[in-house]
C-alpha cells in the first residue's frame, strides 16, 4: 500500500494551530507604540525630571526612545519597573548619549589611522616577500577552508567595487583573475584583511608586521586587530560604546617594550583596555599624545560620566598614559561625584 503523507495546511492555519497548541508556554509581546508625547509621560511617570518637555520631544523626534533608553538606564533605583533615582534628569541622559557620540567618532578617528597603517605595511611586506598575488596563494595559508572563505569575501567586494583603479585594471588585464594586492586590498574590509593576516603561514613575516608596532609577536597583534575590528564595527553603527561590554578582549599580559599600564583589576573587556591598546598602538607611530589629549578633553567635558562604567580603575591617573591624560586638569571633585551619583 502506498504510504499516504499527513495533509498540508495554508500557512496561516498551521501558524493558528500551532500557537493555540502551544499557547501555555508561548510568551507574547503585546506592547503598543507610545507616541513621543506618551512617552514623555510615561518617563516623567517613572520619575524622571523634564524640565523642558519641547526640547524632550525634539530630542526624541530625532533619537528613537528604543536607543535612548540605554542611556537612561543608569539612572534607575529599579530595573524591574523602571523607577528612577531621586533627581535623575533628562538633560544628563541626554549629555551621557552625546559623550557616547563624541567617544566614537574619537574611537573610529583612531581606528582609520591604525587600519591604513596596518593595511599599508601588510600589503608591503608580503608582497615584498611573496608577490604582488600572495593572498591568493594557497600554499602560504595556513587553513584552506578559511582561505576559501577570504577569498569569496574579496570577491564579492570586488564585484561590488565601482573605484576607477578597479575598472582600469580590468580594462588592461585579463590575468590573473584579482588585481595585484595593492590594489583589491585596498577594498578589502578591516575585518577581511585581519583574517588574511591571521591565516597567513609566514610567521616571521607577521613577527616583523607586529614588531614595526613595538608589539613583540604577531599574537599580540592578532588579539588586538579583533578587538579592534569589534570596536570598529560598534562605531561604524552608531552602538552604544561608553559602559558595552566588547567581545574579544585584548591581550593585556604580553611583556611590550613601551610603557604599558598595570593590567591588574582591569576589565579587557571594556572601553579602557581598548583605548590603551589604541594609545599604545598610536604610540608606536607618533599619534599617541593627541589621542590621549583628545580623550582627556573629552572626560574633562563630561562630568557626568563616571569612568569606572567603561572600565577605568580608580587610579587610572597614575598609569603611564594617565599622566599624560589628564596632566594638570584642575576638577571639582565634588561637582564631579554629585554629577556621577546618578550613573552608578
Amino acid at each position: 500500500m502506498q504510504q499516504q503523507n499527513p495533509p498540508r495546511f495554508p500557512f496561516e492555519q498551521r501558524t493558528r494551530a500551532g500557537l493555540l497548541l502551544f499557547m501555555g508556554t508561548l510568551r507574547l509581546y503585546t506592547k503598543q507604540a507610545l507616541s513621543i508625547s506618551e512617552q514623555i509621560e510615561l518617563l516623567k511617570s517613572r520619575g524622571l525630571n523634564i524640565a523642558d518637555s519641547s526640547k524632550a520631544v525634539k530630542f526624541l523626534g530625532e533619537v528613537s526612545y528604543f536607543r535612548f533608553v540605554q542611556y537612561l538606564r543608569p539612572m534607575e533605583e529599579d530595573k524591574t519597573t523602571h523607577q528612577f533615582k531621586p533627581n535623575s534628569r533628562f538633560e544628563d541622559a541626554v549629555a551621557l548619549y552625546n559623550f557616547d557620540i563624541e567617544l566614537r567618532d574619537l574611537m573610529f578617528k583612531a581606528v582609520q589611522r591604525l587600519e591604513i597603517a596596518l593595511r599599508t605595511k601588510i600589503i608591503q611586506e608580503f608582497s615584498l616577500a611573496h608577490g604582488p598575488f600572495w593572498f591568493f596563494d594557497t600554499s602560504l595559508a595556513d587553513d584552506e577552508h578559511k582561505f576559501i572563505e577570504n577569498m569569496n569575501s574579496i570577491g564579492r567586494e570586488l564585484q561590488r567595487c565601482k573605484e576607477d583603479f578597479i575598472k582600469e585594471h580590468r580594462r588592461n588585464y585579463d590575468k590573473p583573475i584579482f588585481p595585484p594586492a595593492w590594489k583589491t586590498l585596498e577594498l578589502a574590509s578591516f575585518g577581511t584583511l585581519s583574517k588574511l593576516y591571521y591565516n597567513f603561514g609566514d610567521k616571521k613575516l607577521k613577527k616583523r608586521v607586529a614588531r614595526q608596532f613595538n608589539l613583540p609577536q604577531h599574537e599580540v597583534l592578532e588579539s588586538w586587530m579583533r578587538s579592534v575590528t569589534v570596536l570598529r564595527n560598534c562605531c561604524a553603527h552608531h552602538s552604544r560604546l561608553w559602559n558595552r561590554y566588547l567581545s574579544n578582549a585584548p591581550q593585556m599580559n604580553a611583556s611590550l617594550r613601551g610603557a604599558w599600564v598595570n593590567i591588574e583589576g582591569v576589565d579587557a573587556n571594556k572601553v579602557y583596555a581598548i583605548a590603551c591598546c589604541i594609545a599604545y598602538w598610536l604610540d608606536s607611530m607618533g599619534y599617541g599624545l593627541d589621542f590621549k589629549n583628545e580623550l582627556k578633553s573629552l572626560l574633562v567635558s563630561y562630568p557626568q560620566v563616571d569612568p569606572a562604567a567603561m572600565g577605568f580603575p580608580e587610579n587610572w591617573i597614575s598609569e603611564p598614559y594617565g599622566d599624560n591624560f589628564i596632566d594638570k586638569i584642575q576638577v571639582s571633585l565634588c561637582l564631579v561625584k554629585t554629577c556621577r551619583k546618578h550613573y552608578k
